[in-house]
């Protein structure tokens, strides 16, 4: 999904996004590394995108596709409003048809050039 799919970042978390019109569901995956901390703090993490995401699919809807939310350092110290907030920037972003990719790849190295 990382390769086909649209990656948004903000603040509080990483969205992957794959939008998908002819799926009859939603799929999400949360995600934290070790990076962030260990097994309590990442589960606090992953608690914390989980009801943003619940909350923000309740009063916004969601639409069909595969979704990937991942949780950053600074993801659990965030205050829960701007949270949903940068969730809710996300999907925009990402969701949005003229929403212009990184043409040289997600690393900015041009990955993509012929040999």
């Amino acid at each position: 999904m990382a390769g086909k799919g649209r990656k948004v970042a903000t603040p509080g978390m990483v969205v992957q996004i794959l939008p998908d019109d002819t799926a009859t569901e939603t799929r999400v995956g949360f995600t934290v590394t070790k990076k962030v901390g260990n097994s309590v703090i990442r589960n606090r993490t992953r608690r914390r995108l989980r009801e943003a995401l619940r909350l923000v699919a309740r009063e916004d809807g969601l639409p069909s596709g595969d979704f990937v939310l991942i949780g950053r350092d600074k993801t659990r110290g965030r205050d829960f409003s701007l949270l949903k907030d940068d969730l809710r920037q996300a999907l925009r972003k990402g969701l949005d048809v003229n929403f212009r990719e990184n043409p040289r790849g997600p690393s900015g190295k041009g990955r993509d050039r012929a040999k």
